[in-house]
């Protein structure tokens, strides 16, 4: 049985898409099967192709349903729910039918008060730090408000996720042949992360460290083709 995780939060803006696609990079090399779900009605699907994960679209319900149901049948699989922003009762679906709840949230005190209000509501979620400065300044401004803002929820939050250019490779319809080296690394570090909540063992992942090697990137006839076959777009 599939292992589901749903990147959820109200509000926008956040980086609960680019979090979900590197997170999905980052089990790739790893060794790990899964899935980036799509269910943001204002996004438009992306190609599967040269990506080390499938994609698939589940911008309704029914194609929701339909998409957990097949991953709940997979074994060592890891489904992830980009789950869009600011859609409370989407999000109360998307956490009932999940195992963890990621949280993502930038340093403004805007998206603390919100995750804050998120990690009340959902019980199981872990925030996020996303985006976060890669500037020494700001980064130690950003920690120190984190941990004054947020000292009762410190078990809960994860290490930070810095903001990347090249996280934007992701989310092209399609991904280039090669990806920088620092994204690959961040995208296992967040890996790493998830995998030990799920109390998956990392050492026996089978780690892809040569991101360029083609032949290592999920093959055609492994993916369960009923996920890669997208729904027409929701009116």
């Amino acid at each position: 049985m599939a292992e589901i995780i749903c990147v959820i939060g109200n509000k926008g803006g956040t980086g609960k898409t680019t979090l979900s696609h590197m997170l999905c990079q980052g089990l790739g090399l790893l060794g790990h099967r899964s899935a980036c779900v799509l269910t943001d009605t204002s996004r438009e699907p992306l190609s599967p192709d040269g990506r080390r994960y499938i994609t698939a679209d589940a911008r309704t319900r029914d194609a929701l349903t339909k998409v957990v149901d097949k991953l709940r049948m997979l074994d060592e699989w890891i489904g992830i729910i980009d789950g869009g922003g600011n859609r409370t009762e989407m999000d109360r679906k998307l956490y009932a039918m999940s195992d963890i709840v990621l949280l993502p949230f930038r340093e403004s005190h805007e998206d603390i008060r919100t995750v804050i209000r998120d990690l009340e509501m959902f019980p199981r979620a872990y925030a996020v730090p996303s985006q976060w400065p890669s500037n020494a300044w700001q980064r130690d401004a950003a920690d120190r408000n984190v941990a004054q803002l947020m000292a009762a929820y410190r078990h809960r939050i994860l290490n930070p996720v810095g903001a990347l250019s090249a996280s934007k490779l992701l989310l092209q319809k399609q991904v280039p042949e090669q990806l920088p080296t620092p994204l690959a690394n961040a995208c296992r570090a967040v890996a790493r992360q998830v995998l030990e909540i799920l109390e998956i063992d990392i050492g026996d992942s089978c780690e892809v460290r040569d991101e360029s090697v083609p032949g290592e990137r999920l093959p055609a006839a492994e993916m369960p083709m009923r996920l890669s076959v997208t729904s027409r777009r929701p009116h």
